[in-house]
């Protein structure tokens, strides 16, 4: 246990020094949001290019990974809007929500800097199939199902072409899209893009912490304890589990992607979770929900890299 809290603590103690750098002044908070946007459009993107554009296709490419993380994630995803909604009795924007927030990993901010102290490399190439299930699948399908559910006036068909016209214009998307293209033709960059795209990728862990941390500062817990509850239980001890049984059910894959596919389950939701929530009247729930989350999920994501290196179901950690 203490190997493990070797690696997961210095990764919190990043959230907590982004924490106190906004709670005391240190940083103000929009300079932290605009760190966060440097990783979102520049850091985490280079990672992907890096990533993909030096390996074959088929080593980035792996069904089972992409069955297996995607198929827990809407597991879960349908789990939490249904029992929202029709045990509940929520309204269906806010049973989109809680699904949401049981579903989506915060797998570039968090999910990544660990499961690449828990893998090394190979992290990176769960990262882009994680990024390719949430973005091309979960985001789009999310954005239907909640903005229809707003009544928006828009049709379904609408909002999910709108959804996608939105998410090709990101950095990410390109980013991958990009890599893929690299990794298929066999075309190499000059040696000082390759290099600028290293150094790029190598800011995306350490600055995604702080980030995190400084997101925290402001957030308020105002009753809705047991929809809190709700949402923080699916997201880190459902998903996780539903994602470690379709992985051990699935033909086997490498062990290193068995585990990171349970390590980035057991990241507690998107960063951007309390945007969602001001989308559809209930920023105060999930920004509440991600504070707990991120806080509680130091104690989960320990213990199951604790019991997947004591079991070695997947075999023994790297």
């Amino acid at each position: 246990m203490l190997d493990i809290l070797a690696i997961t603590s210095p990764i919190f103690l990043i959230i907590a020094l982004g924490y106190v750098a906004v709670r005391q002044n240190i940083i103000a908070q929009d300079v932290a949001r605009g760190m966060g946007a440097f990783v979102m459009n520049f850091a985490l993107p280079a990672l992907l290019v890096k990533t993909l554009s030096g390996r074959p296709i088929a080593d980035i490419i792996h069904g089972e990974f992409l069955i297996a993380y995607g198929g827990g994630s809407l597991i879960i995803l349908t789990i939490g809007i249904a029992y929202t909604r029709f045990i509940a009795r929520k309204s269906f924007a806010n049973a989109t929500l809680q699904g949401l927030g049981m579903s989506f990993s915060n797998s570039g901010f968090i999910g990544y800097p660990i499961a690449l102290q828990v893998l090394g490399p190979p992290a990176a190439i769960a990262l882009t199939l994680c990024v390719m299930i949430e973005t091309l699948v979960m985001m789009p399908l999310v954005l239907v199902l909640g903005d229809s559910a707003n009544n928006n006036g828009q049709g379904r068909l609408q909002v999910f072409g709108k959804a996608l016209k939105n998410l090709c214009k990101t950095p990410i998307i390109i980013a991958i899209f990009a890599g893929l293209c690299l990794s298929l033709t066999g075309i190499e960059l000059p040696a000082p893009a390759l290099k600028a795209i290293d150094m790029l990728a190598m800011s995306s862990g350490p600055v995604a912490l702080f980030v995190i941390g400084a997101g925290l500062v402001g957030l308020k817990i105002r009753g809705m304890r047991v929809d809190m509850a709700r949402i923080v239980t699916g997201k880190l001890i459902l998903h996780p589990l539903i994602v470690f049984s379709l992985v051990w059910l699935m033909p086997p894959m490498e062990p290193v992607l068995q585990i990171a596919a349970v390590s980035f389950a057991c990241s507690p939701m998107l960063s951007i979770y309390a945007v969602f929530g001001q989308r559809y009247g209930h920023e105060g729930l999930c920004a509440a929900s991600l504070m707990i989350a991120t806080s509680l999920s130091f104690i989960t994501i320990s213990t199951a890299l604790w019991l997947l290196d004591t079991t070695q179901v997947f075999g023994p950690m790297p």
